[in-house]
């Protein structure tokens, strides 16, 4: 087999019905294009992202799933998300439910990550305004369309990245989620800069509106810090306690929320 896509070092055939159901969960989960097939495996893309999943039929049994995609940050966040399926070469996979899994936090991640999400957002822009009738160009429409769609597109970043979850409750409903910077979109140097999925955090409304505010931040270690014009009835109010914190954290995070901190009001700066 050394000249298979797939370069795995024993091979084990995939029969017709797992090749059936590897390629039914590409589809259902976020790579539902078959780039291709060989007698070991399957390779599964999208066209919403251009992250490519490789899933071969493991000896001792189960799957293995391979990925490559252009974001670097793909397969870190990847490995903290799925310590327990870590492989040297990818991830395991025991149940097609469990396949299923990994391909959809993979494509969440793939679209959600830089720059796949600029990509999107400067397609989507161009798509619009050529869309408007001639008599309504201009920069200001265009200065409008442009922040419309790009709090729509970081939106849907952060929901793809945190899994459709608070980030600090978990809560799961997304008519109370916001989508909140940690640098302010006026203030970023760039739309890279401002549709960065790590320049801010998915949450509830109530902390979106304390973090939009820098009345709450958090440290390096994702602990919640809470501005100290809080009172002790406020904070009981609004369900803030110290051991609150993240649920993940990454360093690409860090060097957003290290200038949220330095506004956290009433905190010595």
């Amino acid at each position: 087999m050394s000249d298979s896509i797939f370069n795995t070092a024993v091979t084990t055939l995939m029969n017709p019905l797992q090749r059936a159901l590897v390629e039914k969960a590409g589809h259902d989960h976020g790579f539902e294009h078959v780039v291709a097939s060989e007698p070991d495996g399957v390779l599964l893309a999208s066209a919403r992202h251009v992250a490519t999943a490789q899933v071969v039929v493991q000896p001792a049994g189960g799957y293995l799933l391979r990925l490559r995609a252009e974001t670097p940050a793909l397969l870190p966040e990847m490995r903290r998300s799925f310590p327990q399926h870590r492989q040297t070469d990818g991830f395991s996979a025991d149940t097609v439910a469990s396949l299923a899994t990994l391909l959809r936090r993979a494509a969440g991640l793939a679209r959600a990550l830089p720059s796949q999400a600029a990509n999107d957002y400067e397609a989507t822009v161009a798509r619009q305004l050529a869309q408007l009738p001639p008599n309504l160009g201009g920069t200001e429409v265009e200065r409008l369309v442009r922040q419309r769609v790009g709090q729509q597109k970081f939106r849907e970043a952060m929901l793809d990245y945190w899994g459709g979850a608070c980030a600090v409750t978990a809560v799961a409903l997304p008519e109370v989620l916001r989508a909140s910077h940690a640098k302010p979109w006026v203030e970023c140097a760039s739309d890279a800069e401002r549709l960065d999925v790590f320049n801010g955090f998915l949450l509830v409304a109530n902390l979106d509106a304390l973090f939009d505010r820098f009345l709450i931040s958090f440290d390096d270690d994702g602990g919640l810090l809470i501005s100290p014009t809080l009172t002790d009835e406020i904070r009981s109010h609004l369900g803030l306690h110290s051991g609150m914190a993240l649920r993940w954290l990454s360093d690409a995070h860090r060097v957003y929320l290290a200038l949220h901190r330095t506004r956290l009001q009433g905190a010595g700066g």
